[in-house]
């Protein structure tokens, strides 16, 4: 992000950014672009999940499901106040 910039990388990598790892099976970018398919690549949908639905996932524990989460209400926070 820091060489590329934010715009240059996908959603799944910049959940990863905020979730930090994944498991010992799957890195925390390829934990996040399976939610996002999962998803079908809609953030809008992944915002509507619960906590435990994430939860479901391997390697995405409550901490992280909560973080996914709070990072979706920001977006919709931001999308509503005016510039």
């Amino acid at each position: 992000m820091e060489r590329l910039g934010a715009e240059a990388l996908s959603n799944a990598e910049l959940l990863a950014i905020l979730i930090g790892s994944g498991s010992t099976k799957e890195s925390a970018v390829d934990l996040m672009k399976r939610v996002m398919n999962d998803c079908n690549n809609n953030l809008n949908t992944l915002g509507k999940k619960s906590i435990r639905d994430l939860t479901l996932y391997n390697g995405m524990g409550p901490a992280k499901a909560i973080t996914v989460l709070a990072a979706c209400e920001l977006g919709k926070r931001r999308q509503r106040e005016k510039a």
